[in-house]
């Protein structure tokens, strides 16, 4: 069946995506040019390593940890406000099918000859890989489109910690999308094609290629390692832990006021490129290098425990030891769903590698998560000697999406709009 046969304009019809631009998504979207789907339903049996895209939360916070991730944070540039529902709307309609494995509109080949292709191909025969898209707007964009009003108190500005040495080109953004799969390539051409899609409208603001995640939430999965050669994060939250994820991630309709009302069902993120001094640390005894986490190098067991899931004895640890620190039972019960990954990015020039943890965590509130836990990691933790935040960024990450009718951030603009 051909796009005039479904009642919409043909392949034909359009100018390319780097022309006026592409709208996509008309049935979900009210407008625009719909989203060829290879001539299968989107309500057909997803295909092998799909992870669905349709739900009361977005996919790619409690989702199983994949292997690869492509994060970037974009700037907007338009400042017609349809224009840029339009774009949350087309980049809806794009995730659709990108999560099915599918391409972006009528595909990398078989288009108008003199028009560039609506997908950029690198994808084709690979599966979906569970890719997950998830979407986020930075404090800056309510300062855009009269938003002002609707910023939640809880996506609150990050204070300047000590030790910061933040890089004001790997911070911030208006908005910010997390691909998540099991094949990098997915990941990135997942990016690559949203950044398409919003080619005018939005630009890249940074980006972060991850790799080796280093926590999980599959509680049967063996904790992942990162860079330093640790286990950490033990204890996060389990994406069957429906309790713990109420408690500590999801937003609930009783938070804040009605401002942030739209909100709910959503989380707050906080993205943190965390620098690791390999080089110093690769020197460091292991006896420091397991005094500074408080457990063990091989098992992962907590100080004198002998398996890594055992209940820590947090007086048994140095003062100053990560794990004490990080504990909830340190930190009146503060709990967040991290899904860090591993980066290594080059050389600083001096011979010595640019590489870390990429730190994502989600909350139910910013001011009573990541701060207050910042606060004391940052003045009293001994692996300062060995880590150093260099770029940060924190966003609201809305509901998810419910249906084929409903796009992202809709309930953030509808009242309005």
């Amino acid at each position: 069946m051909t796009e005039n046969e479904r009642g919409g304009p043909s392949r034909r019809a359009l100018i390319g995506w780097g022309g006026a631009g592409l709208a996509l998504g008309a049935a979900a979207a009210g407008g625009g040019v719909a989203l060829s789907d290879g001539g299968l339903g989107l309500a057909s049996a997803a295909p092998d390593h799909a992870v669905a895209f349709h739900g009361a939360h977005q996919a790619g916070i409690a989702t199983p940890v994949q292997d690869r991730l492509h994060f970037a944070a974009f700037d907007v540039k338009t400042e017609d406000r349809a224009e840029f529902v339009q774009l949350l709307k087309d980049w809806t309609a794009a995730a659709r099918l990108l999560t099915a494995g599918k391409p972006v509109g009528e595909g990398a080949s078989g288009g108008l000859a003199e028009a560039p292709p609506d997908d950029t191909g690198e994808a084709l025969g690979l599966s979906p890989s569970r890719l997950t898209l998830t979407v986020g707007f930075g404090p800056s964009l309510f300062e855009r489109f009269g938003l002002a009003g609707r910023r939640p108190a809880a996506l609150a500005d990050l204070p300047k910690f000590p030790g910061d040495n933040l890089d004001a080109a790997r911070t911030g953004g208006d908005l910010c999308v997390q691909a998540c799969a099991d094949d990098p390539q997915v990941a990135v051409h997942a990016i690559r094609n949203l950044a398409r899609v919003g080619f005018g409208k939005v630009a890249v603001r940074w980006s972060q290629l991850g790799f080796g995640k280093t926590s999980s939430t599959t509680p049967d999965a063996q904790t992942p390692r990162n860079l330093m050669g640790f286990k950490d994060g033990t204890r996060n939250i389990a994406g069957t832990e429906t309790a713990r994820l109420d408690k500590h991630v999801w937003v609930s309709a009783s938070d804040g006021d009605a401002k942030s009302s739209w909100m709910t069902g959503g989380s707050y993120l906080v993205a943190r490129r965390i620098r690791m001094n390999i080089e110093t640390w690769d020197r460091t005894s292991l006896q420091e290098q397991e005094d500074v986490f408080g457990r063990d190098k091989g098992e992962g067991a907590p100080v004198g425990k002998a398996k890594e899931h055992d209940a820590p004895f947090l007086k048994a640890m140095k003062p100053d030891a990560h794990v004490r620190l990080a504990h909830p039972d340190s930190n009146d019960g503060i709990t967040i769903l991290r899904r860090g990954y591993s980066f290594t990015d080059g050389t600083d020039g001096l011979g010595r590698l640019d590489a870390g943890l990429f730190f994502l965590a989600y909350q139910r509130d910013v001011r009573e998560g990541f701060i207050p836990l910042q606060r004391r990691l940052s003045a009293h933790d001994a692996l300062n000697e060995y880590i150093q935040h260099v770029g940060s960024a924190v966003f609201a990450v809305p509901p998810g999406v419910r249906d084929s009718h409903d796009w992202w951030g809709r309930a953030l603009f509808s009242k309005e709009a």
